[in-house]
């Protein structure tokens, strides 16, 4: 009887993720990973005569704009604060799985409608002075008179339409809530153009390096990175413009007319991201199987080389071995310059078999 084999079994590295509580739905448990981060609260109350911003931190101070004469915008840094996001939820009636939803980073972006108000989720992408790839989790409420963030940490990418409010400039202080929530969406989406750009040039600094041969040794794990890069901004990407989608298609009151007219150019804007997303992720899939067509074609060349040398020596080979064996009486061993007869053959043969290999254009 024959042993039984042992199975091998793969061992798969452990992978550190953010982690899913089983609590009941509506339960307002941060799952991100920035857990040190105060609670800041910035307040931008305006119109088009009146301009006022608060800074503070404390979340009391975002309370009372519900009976606003003017349209305020509320920003809040800082998710893992789960009671204070609970103490704004329930002064502005949030429904409890919009809290839950605020806190939870994984959520993918998406719009649910109330009668009050929408909530729309979404993903700020940048990078870093570093290099380093963000994503980070913004949800948003948009009310009749307001409009309320959430991020995880400081840095946005809307410092723009601030300079906007402050200074007056464009429609904005001329607008509603809805034209707010459609100026803070079109900042997003303009900068996913940058990230793009930047994940474009990239992918063209790795197709020079395969196509000029200056192949690094880590070039692998760049390819690797841009992979996850390009993932990450995809699963932003396509839900969010199923939610434009939906936004520019509503009837909810809570969006006039004439803001539908942007929504449909930003929807146009996000389809033009999605599909240069869907062109670069081909790209980097792409630098794998060119990065292997390289190292495939220089092993050839190498192994051209060797077939060549090896096809040159393998005549020398024989009739070195000819003369070399142990018979006593071999007709050329007896010849005065037999030995030079031999060497100057053997030279005619390695310069013959290299002019043969030139004019095949094996060389």
């Amino acid at each position: 009887m024959t042993a039984k084999k042992k199975r091998r079994r793969l061992k798969i590295p452990t992978v550190k993720r953010p982690l899913i509580h089983n609590e009941a739905p509506g339960t307002v448990t941060y799952t991100g990973t920035k857990q040190n981060v105060s609670t800041k609260v910035e307040i931008i109350d305006y119109s088009k005569n009146h301009y006022k911003r608060v800074d503070s931190e404390n979340i009391e101070d975002a309370f009372g704009f519900e009976t606003s004469e003017h349209v305020t915008w509320i920003n809040i840094n800082g998710l893992n604060n789960t009671k204070e996001i609970e103490r704004l939820g329930e002064y502005y009636n949030l429904h409890p799985l919009i809290q839950e939803d605020i806190v939870t980073t994984n959520q993918r972006p998406k719009m649910d409608e109330y009668e009050e108000y929408l909530f729309i989720v979404f993903k700020m992408l940048h990078y870093s002075d570093e290099g380093d790839f963000i994503n980070e989790h913004v949800s948003m409420v948009v009310g009749k008179d307001y409009v309320t963030t959430f991020q995880e940490a400081d840095g946005d990418v809307w410092d723009g339409l601030r300079d906007r409010l402050a200074n007056a400039k464009g429609r904005v202080r001329n607008a509603g809530a809805d034209y707010l929530m459609f100026a803070l969406l079109d900042a997003i989406v303009d900068n996913y153009f940058s990230v793009i750009e930047t994940l474009s040039s990239k992918i063209e600094f790795i197709e020079d390096q395969l196509f000029e041969d200056k192949i690094e040794d880590d070039i692998t794990q760049d390819i690797q990175v841009l992979k996850k890069e390009i993932l990450r901004i995809r699963r932003a990407v396509v839900p969010l413009r199923e939610v434009i989608n939906r936004l520019e298609k509503t009837d909810t009151p809570l969006i006039e007319t004439r803001t539908q007219n942007y929504i449909r150019d930003l929807y146009d804007h996000i389809i033009q991201v999605s599909e240069s997303v869907d062109i670069y992720r081909e790209m980097i899939w792409g630098l794998m199987d060119m990065y292997m067509t390289t190292i495939s074609n220089k092993m050839n060349e190498v192994m051209k080389v060797l077939t060549i040398m090896a096809s040159i020596f393998i005549p020398l080979t024989f009739m070195a071995g000819i003369y070399g064996m142990n018979f006593e009486y071999i007709p050329e061993l007896q010849l005065k310059y037999g030995y030079f007869y031999l060497w100057g053959a053997m030279i005619l043969v390695f310069f013959g078999l290299l002019w043969y290999f030139k004019r095949k254009k094996w060389l």
